[in-house]
C-alpha cells in the first residue's frame, strides 16, 4: 500500500459517509428539491454565520463564480503572487469575469491592508479599477501558512474604507481555523464571501460551499448554472458533506501533528534540503533541493519505496498529510525520506 502524501484531495469517504450516501434523501437540485443539498447548505451557512450557502461541485468554480458576483470586465483583484485563483485555476478570472490579476507578493503568502492598499487602482478614468480583494486561508503554495485574526481584521476596516468587497478562498479554512484554536465563523466574519471545500481535510469524495449573503447566493446559482454546476440528485454527494462539516474538523489537529513529524525529518538533513519549519503551521509541508538537488528525480525515488509525493517545482517538494495517512504511515514515510534525503 502507497503512503499517499501528494494532496489531501486523495482522501477516500469514510465508512459513515458511504452508508450516508447509500440512504441518502434525493430529489432535483436544480428545482431546489433536493432536501438532503438543502440540509447541507442551510448548516454550512449556520456553521459561518451567513445568510446562505451553494454547493458546487468544486473549489475552483466556487471561487470563480464569486468573483464573478463582485467584478464587472476591465477591472482587477489584488491577489497574492502565488495564490490558487492566479495559478491553478485556469485563468478563468479572465476568461469568465473579464478581469487581471494585480499581484503582490508576501513573505508566506500572508498578505497584509500594508501590501494591498498601495495596489489599489488610482481613481483616475484611465486606469484599470480595482475591484476585488481576494485573499487565502491557508495558503496552499505558501505551505499551508495561517494568516491570524487580527491581519484580517485590518484588510476589512481598510476594504470597507476603500468600498471594496473582500472574497476568502477558504479552502482549507477549517485547518487554519484549528491551528488558531478559533473558530472559522469568528476567522471569516468579515469577509463578502467564502468558499471552503468538503473535499480535502475533510475527507469528502466531491464538493465545495460558498457562503454569503442571501442576494450573492441567489445570483451565484445563475453563475454555477452557466459553469454547468446545476447537479440534479445530488443529495448523495452532500450527505457526504453532511459528515466532512460536521465531524471531521474535530480530528485536523492530527495532521497538522503528521506533518510537522516529515518536516523535522526534512530539517535533519539542512546539507541536502532547506525548510522554514516555523511556516509548517498546517497539513502542509513544502521544502527546497539545495544546489544539485532534483525534485522530480527525489519524488521519483520516494515512489519506488512506497511514498507518493510532488514536485512543483524543479527543486522543490510537496508533502500534505490527512485522513487516510495515519501516524503510522507518516513515521515510515519520514523514516524512507530521511535515508532518500541523507542518499543525495
Amino acid at each position: 500500500m502507497m503512503i499517499d502524501l501528494r494532496s489531501d484531495t486523495v482522501t477516500r469517504p469514510t465508512p459513515a459517509m458511504r452508508e450516508a450516501m447509500a440512504s441518502a434523501e434525493v430529489g432535483d437540485d436544480v428545482y431546489s428539491e433536493d432536501p438532503t443539498i438543502n440540509k447541507l447548505e442551510r448548516d454550512a451557512a449556520e456553521v459561518f454565520g451567513r445568510e446562505a450557502a451553494i454547493f458546487v461541485p468544486t473549489g475552483t468554480m466556487g471561487n470563480q463564480i464569486a468573483i464573478r458576483l463582485h467584478t464587472q470586465h476591465g477591472r482587477e483583484v489584488i491577489c497574492e503572487a502565488r495564490s490558487h485563483v492566479l495559478d491553478w485555476e485556469m485563468a478563468m478570472m479572465a476568461a469568465f469575469s473579464g478581469c487581471q490579476a494585480r499581484t503582490v507578493a508576501a513573505e508566506r503568502g500572508i498578505l497584509t491592508w500594508g501590501h494591498i492598499q498601495p495596489a489599489i487602482g488610482a481613481k483616475i478614468y484611465y486606469r484599470a479599477q480595482t475591484a476585488l480583494i481576494s485573499l487565502e486561508n491557508t495558503h496552499n503554495m505558501a505551505g499551508g501558512t495561517v494568516t491570524p485574526l487580527p491581519v484580517f481584521e485590518e484588510i476589512w476596516a481598510g476594504a470597507r474604507e476603500a468600498g471594496l468587497p473582500v472574497h476568502l478562498d477558504g479552502a482549507r479554512v477549517f485547518n487554519a481555523a484549528t491551528a488558531l484554536g478559533i473558530s472559522v465563523q469568528k476567522l471569516t466574519s468579515g469577509f463578502d464571501t467564502v468558499m471552503f471545500c468538503l473535499s480535502k481535510g475533510l475527507g469528502a469524495p466531491v464538493g465545495s460551499m460558498l457562503v454569503g449573503s442571501k442576494k450573492a447566493i441567489e445570483q451565484a446559482r445563475i453563475h454555477r448554472k452557466a459553469l454547468g454546476g446545476g447537479m440534479r440528485q445530488a443529495g448523495i454527494l452532500a450527505a457526504a458533506g453532511l459528515i466532512a462539516l460536521h465531524e471531521m474538523p474535530k480530528r485536523l489537529g492530527d495532521d497538522h501533528a503528521n506533518a510537522r513529524l516529515l518536516a523535522a525529518a526534512v530539517a535533519a538533513e539542512p546539507k541536502v534540503a532547506e525548510i522554514d519549519l516555523e511556516g509548517v503551521q498546517t497539513n502542509i509541508v513544502i521544502f527546497t533541493l539545495r544546489e544539485g538537488g532534483d525534485a522530480p528525480a527525489f519524488v521519483a525515488g520516494l515512489k519506488q519505496r512506497g511514498v507518493l509525493a510532488s514536485a512543483i517545482s524543479p527543486k522543490t517538494v510537496r508533502f500534505v498529510t490527512h485522513y487516510d495517512v495515519d501516524r503510522a504511515m507518516c513515521e515510515q514515510a519520514a523514516t524512507i525520506i530521511s535515508e532518500q534525503l541523507r542518499a543525495l
